[in-house]
């Protein structure tokens, strides 16, 4: 059985654009995994810099005690 040529031609167009949206789907599974990934490598950062951030304000506060204490040695 012959399709009418407008029905061809629609059938036609939605096969390529389920193609393109297969081709967007893949991207965007692709762009998630990459996103995901780099998520966890900017947790894995940040943490590493609070933890970098703490030690410096606990030397700095050592330094301040030390100070004070020459402050008010005779």
């Amino acid at each position: 059985m012959t399709l009418p040529a407008s029905l061809q031609q629609e059938l036609d167009t939605l096969a390529q654009r389920l193609e393109q949206l297969r081709s967007q789907a893949t991207l965007l599974r692709q762009e998630i995994i990459e996103l995901r990934a780099e998520k966890a490598r900017l947790s894995d950062e940040k943490a590493a810099l609070l933890a970098r951030n703490e030690q410096a304000r606990s030397r700095v506060e050592a330094m301040i005690t030390r100070l004070r204490a020459l402050e008010q040695a005779p």
